[in-house]
C-alpha cells in the first residue's frame, strides 16, 4: 500500500481547511474506486491550504492515476453543487426564518439550507436535479433577493446588491430587476411595503396596533363595571380589541398555513377563538394583546441586532476622488481599478484599500480593526512599482471605510470594491449569521419532538371530560391554557438572538466570529496557544544591547557597527542600522566599504584603512588564533540565554564589543496575559520553531505557562492535539498563514491582524481585524458573557414552561396569567441578548 497527497485548494480553489460538505462527497466518490483504500484528510504538509491523502495499491493504480481520479471527480462536484448567499427582507425573527427553512428545503434540488433570523440564508444545491434559473424563479416565490453566488471553481462570481430605483423608492412595488450576463434574476421589491416594516400607521404599525388592542381591552373591561351599561357594548370593544391584536397574527398564521405549517401564531389564535366561544372575550382580548405585544416589542429588538450587523455595510462610501489628467472625478466606488489613485479629503470616509503615495494623516481605524487611536499615516516611498499589500507596513496601508484624519491622502487602489477589507468583513459576518451554534441545534431537535408532543397533550386534554367529572367547556379551556403556557417563543429565539447580538457587538469591536460554534467554543476554552513571531512579538528585531569593551566608546562601537551594517539588506543589519541611528542621534556615521558576507556567520568590510569583522562567535573561532576572551564569550553567552541574537566586533585585531538584537515581546503582551488569566484562561503556551532558550526568555518576560520551542509546522499541529487531549478546548492564536495546520487541528483558530490579509480571514474561525494582541481578552470576555446569556435565556424558555404546563393542567393558572408569563419570558430572552450589544471590557 502506497500514499500520496493533494492539496484540496487544487481540486476546490475556495477550500483552504477542509471544512465543507463537497470534501466529504469528494472522499465519498474517490473511496468506491478500485484500488484506492481509503482518503483522508491531511493537515500538516502544506503550511496554506489541508491536504487530501490517498492510501491506494500500487498493483492496480500509479499515483499519477490517483490524482487525475481526483481532479475528474473534484471537477465534477465544482460543476455539480453551488452556493448562494441570499436574503428575505421580512424575515426578523428566529420563528420566521424557520418556516421559510423548512419551505426552502421543500425545493427539490436544494441540498443544504440555513436561514438566520435576520433573513439572511445560506444555501446550497445540486445542479443536475435544479439549475441555477429554475431556482432562482422558485426562489420569487419566496421574496428571496440574491447577495452573492459562489461556487468552487476558480470563476467565482459574486453579485452585486441591488438597490431599488427613485421610482421604487416612490412606491413603485413592482420588482427591482439584476442582469447577470444576458438573463435576468428578480429580486425582492422594496422591504417597506411588507407589514413587518410599514402599514397604516407607518413603520411602527404592529406595535401601535397592539396599543390600540390593549386600549379597547381596557376600556370594555372598565364598561363591565358599570351598572345599566348593555353587555354588548363591552363586547364590541372586546371584538375591536380582537381586531388589532389578531390582524398581524392572521397575517403570520396564514403564511405559515399556506406553507403546510402550524406554529405559534395559529396556535394563539385558537387559543383566542375557543376562549371567545366559551364567552371568555376579555380573556381572548388579553392573551391577542399580550401576545401582538410581545411580538411588536420582540420584533424591535431584534432589529435593533439586526441593524448593528447592517450598519457595517455604511461604512463604505459610495463615491471616490478618483484623479485625472485634470485634477479629480466624482466616481461610484464599482468603477475604481486596481492602480487607480484615489485622493482622501480631511475628515473624510476612505473609499477603497491601498497603499498611500502621498501625504501623511492620522486615520481612524476603528470601523475596520477596532483600534481606538488614531494611526499615523505617511506615504511609502519607491511605490510606483509592485507593492504586496498584505507584507507592507501598517503606516503605508489605507482601508476601506476608515477615517481620515486632518491631512490629505494620495492611495494607489490595490483592490476593487468587492474585494475590499470591508466588503470581505460584511460578506463573512452575513454568512455568519447563517451558522447556527450547537446550542441552536440543540433547540431545533428539541423543538422538532416538543411541538408535536405538546399539540397531542392539548388534544387529549379536550376530552379529558370523558374521565373527569367536569363540563366540556372546562376541559377545552384547560386545553387552551396548556397550548399558551407550552407555547416554545422563548425558545426558539433564546439562542439565536444571543449569538446575533454576540456577532454584531464583535465586528463592532474589530473581531469577526464566523458563526454561532466559534461564538460558543471561545467562551469554554481552558487553554490558548500562540504562535511566538508577530503574534507575541513584534515580528521585527530590535537592537537590545551595546556592550563596549574597556577602552572603546558605545558611540565608537556602534557608530562602527552602523557603518558595516548600512551596506547589507539583512533583516538584522536593517535593525541595527535604525535603531543605531536613533541611538547616535546626529552624530556623523563614517563610511564603510567592500562588504563581504561570510554564510551563516557574519560579515566582513573595509573602514578607511582597518578590516571590520562582526558576526557571531564561531565566526572568530576559526578566523586566526586571536579568539575572543573568556569574558566576551561569557557576556555574548550570557545574552543568548536572554533570547538575544549577538554580534561580536573586531576592529584588525582588537576587539571592540558587542551588540545584541531581539525580536521583543509586544508592549501589550504582558498586560493581555494577565486579563486573560483574569478571564479563567488557565493554561497559556507558546509555540515556536525558535530554540528553547529564546521561547524561556519570551516567556518569562511576558508570564506565560509553557514554552515550546524547537517546533516545525507538524510539530505544532502535534502540540495542539497533545493539548486537546489535556486541556479538551484549546485555541491557537497565529497569523493565520504559517500557523493555518494547527489553527485547523484546534478548538478554535484565531489570527491576528487579519485586516487586509485574504489568508488571515479565510482560515481562522475568529479575526482580530486589529493587529493588535489585546483584542483578545474582549473576544474571549464577549464570548463567555455571550455563553451565559445563552444558558441564562434556555433557563429562563425551558423554565417558564416547566412551571407553567403542570400548573395549567392542574387548573391553578388559567390562559391570562399564563399568557403572561409566556410573553413575558419571549421579552426577557429577548432583552437578555441585547446586553451584548452593549458590552465592554471590564
Amino acid at each position: 500500500m502506497k500514499k500520496t497527497k493533494l492539496n484540496i485548494d487544487i481540486l476546490f480553489p475556495d477550500i483552504t481547511n477542509g471544512d465543507d460538505k463537497c470534501i466529504d462527497r469528494l472522499i465519498t466518490h474517490l473511496e468506491g474506486y478500485k484500488g484506492i483504500e481509503k482518503v483522508h484528510l491531511s493537515k500538516k504538509a502544506d503550511q496554506k491550504a489541508a491536504q487530501l491523502c490517498f492510501h491506494y495499491d500500487p498493483g492496480r493504480m500509479h499515483a499519477g492515476e490517483v490524482v487525475q481520479i481526483a481532479k475528474r471527480v473534484g471537477a465534477e462536484l465544482n460543476n455539480r453543487y453551488g452556493h448562494m448567499l441570499l436574503q428575505n427582507a421580512k424575515v426578523r425573527e428566529p420563528r420566521q426564518a424557520k418556516r421559510l427553512e423548512n419551505s426552502l428545503r421543500k425545493i427539490k434540488g436544494v441540498t443544504q439550507v440555513s436561514v438566520a433570523g435576520t433573513g439572511m440564508i445560506s444555501l446550497e444545491y445540486d445542479d443536475t436535479l435544479v439549475h441555477k434559473n429554475i431556482l432562482l424563479k422558485k426562489l420569487e416565490n419566496e421574496d428571496v433577493r440574491l447577495v452573492q453566488e459562489s461556487g468552487h471553481s476558480l470563476e467565482k462570481k459574486k453579485e452585486k446588491l441591488q438597490h431599488p430605483s427613485d421610482d421604487n423608492r416612490k412606491g413603485d412595488k413592482k420588482n427591482t430587476v439584476e442582469s447577470e450576463g444576458d438573463k435576468q434574476i428578480k429580486v425582492s421589491g422594496d422591504a417597506d411595503t411588507g407589514h413587518e416594516h410599514g402599514g397604516w400607521f407607518g413603520h411602527n404599525s404592529e406595535l401601535i396596533f397592539s396599543l390600540i388592542c390593549g386600549a379597547l381591552l381596557g376600556i370594555g373591561y372598565g364598561l363591565t363595571f358599570i351598572e345599566g351599561v348593555s353587555e354588548w357594548i363591552p363586547k364590541g370593544f372586546f371584538w375591536g380589541a380582537y381586531f388589532f391584536g389578531a390582524y398581524y397574527v392572521i397575517i403570520e398564521a396564514y403564511e405559515a398555513i399556506s406553507k403546510g405549517e402550524f406554529e405559534i401564531d395559529f396556535l394563539m389564535l385558537v387559543a383566542a377563538l375557543g376562549a371567545g366561544i366559551l364567552g371568555q372575550w376579555e380573556e381572548g382580548a388579553l392573551l391577542l394583546f399580550l401576545f401582538s405585544l410581545g411580538h411588536a416589542l420582540e420584533h424591535f429588538a431584534m432589529e435593533k441586532a439586526r441593524k448593528s450587523i447592517e450598519a457595517l455595510a455604511d461604512l463604505a462610501p459610495k463615491t471616490a476622488l478618483r484623479k485625472n489628467q485634470n485634477g479629480t472625478e466624482e466616481v461610484p466606488i464599482e468603477e475604481l481599478g486596481v492602480d487607480d489613485v484615489i485622493v482622501a479629503r480631511p475628515n473624510t470616509r476612505i473609499a477603497a484599500d491601498g497603499i498611500i503615495i502621498n501625504g501623511t494623516s492620522s486615520v481612524d481605524q476603528s470601523p475596520i480593526t477596532g483600534e481606538s487611536i488614531p494611526v499615523d499615516k505617511s506615504a511609502l516611498e519607491n511605490s510606483s512599482g509592485k507593492v504586496d499589500f498584505q507584507t507592507v507596513d501598517q503606516k503605508y496601508k489605507a482601508f476601506s471605510g476608515s477615517i481620515n484624519g486632518n491631512g490629505t491622502l494620495e492611495i494607489k487602489v490595490v483592490r476593487t470594491a468587492k474585494d475590499s477589507t470591508i466588503s470581505r468583513v460584511i460578506e463573512m459576518v452575513n454568512e455568519a449569521q447563517t451558522q447556527k451554534s450547537p446550542t441552536q441545534q440543540f433547540t431545533d431537535r428539541f423543538e422538532k419532538f416538543f411541538v408535536p408532543a405538546v399539540l397531542l397533550l392539548v388534544v387529549l386534554l379536550c376530552f379529558a371530560f370523558l374521565v373527569i367529572d367536569e363540563p366540556f367547556k372546562d376541559s377545552f379551556y384547560r386545553a387552551m391554557a396548556v397550548l399558551v403556557a407550552a407555547s416554545p417563543c422563548a425558545l426558539a429565539i433564546s439562542t439565536p438572538s444571543a449569538v446575533l447580538s454576540g456577532v454584531a457587538r464583535a465586528a463592532r469591536g474589530g473581531v469577526l466570529v464566523k458563526g454561532g460554534r466559534p461564538l460558543e467554543d471561545l467562551g469554554s476554552l481552558t487553554a490558548l496557544a500562540f504562535d511566538k513571531t508577530g503574534t507575541l512579538t513584534e515580528g521585527k528585531p530590535k537592537l537590545t544591547e551595546v556592550k563596549p569593551l574597556e577602552g572603546t566608546s558605545e558611540e565608537e562601537l556602534l557608530g562602527i557597527a552602523v557603518a558595516v551594517e548600512s551596506l547589507s539588506d539583512h533583516p538584522l543589519a536593517k535593525a541595527i542600522v535604525r535603531d543605531g541611528k536613533a541611538r547616535l542621534k546626529d552624530r556623523q556615521i563614517p563610511s564603510a566599504e567592500n562588504l563581504e558576507a561570510i554564510l551563516g556567520k557574519g560579515i566582513r568590510a573595509k573602514l578607511g584603512q582597518n578590516t571590520i569583522y562582526l558576526g557571531n562567535l564561531p565566526l572568530f573561532e576559526k578566523l586566526d588564533d586571536r579568539t575572543p576572551s573568556d569574558e566576551l564569550v561569557s557576556a555574548v553567552r550570557a545574552l543568548e540565554s536572554k533570547g538575544n541574537t549577538t554580534m561580536v566586533l573586531r576592529k584588525d585585531d582588537s576587539y571592540l564589543g558587542l551588540i545584541a538584537v531581539m525580536d521583543t515581546p509586544r508592549a501589550e503582551a504582558a498586560d493581555t496575559l494577565k486579563s486573560l488569566r483574569e478571564l479563567g484562561v488557565k493554561r497559556m503556551i507558546m509555540l515556536t520553531g525558535d530554540n528553547q532558550q529564546v521561547a524561556d526568555a519570551i516567556a518569562e518576560k511576558v508570564k506565560l505557562t509553557d514554552a515550546w520551542g524547537g517546533l516545525l509546522p507538524e510539530d505544532k499541529v502535534e502540540a495542539i492535539k497533545k493539548l486537546r487531549n489535556e486541556e479538551k478546548k484549546v485555541a491557537m492564536v497565529g497569523d493565520g498563514v504559517n500557523d493555518a495546520p494547527a489553527m485547523a487541528n484546534s478548538t478554535v483558530g484565531i489570527a491576528m491582524g487579519a485586516a487586509g490579509s485574504d489568508v488571515a480571514l479565510e482560515t481562522a474561525d475568529i479575526a482580530l481585524m486589529g493587529d493588535k494582541l489585546n483584542l483578545l481578552p474582549f473576544a474571549i470576555g464577549l464570548s463567555r458573557k455571550s455563553k451565559r446569556i445563552i444558558k441564562q435565556n434556555l433557563w429562563i424558555s425551558l423554565g417558564v414552561v416547566a412551571v407553567l404546563i403542570p400548573l395549567t393542567i392542574l387548573g391553578v393558572t388559567s390562559i391570562g396569567p399564563a399568557v403572561m408569563a409566556h410573553e413575558g419570558s419571549t421579552l426577557i430572552v429577548v432583552f437578555n441578548a441585547l446586553r451584548l450589544l452593549a458590552y465592554k471590557v471590564k
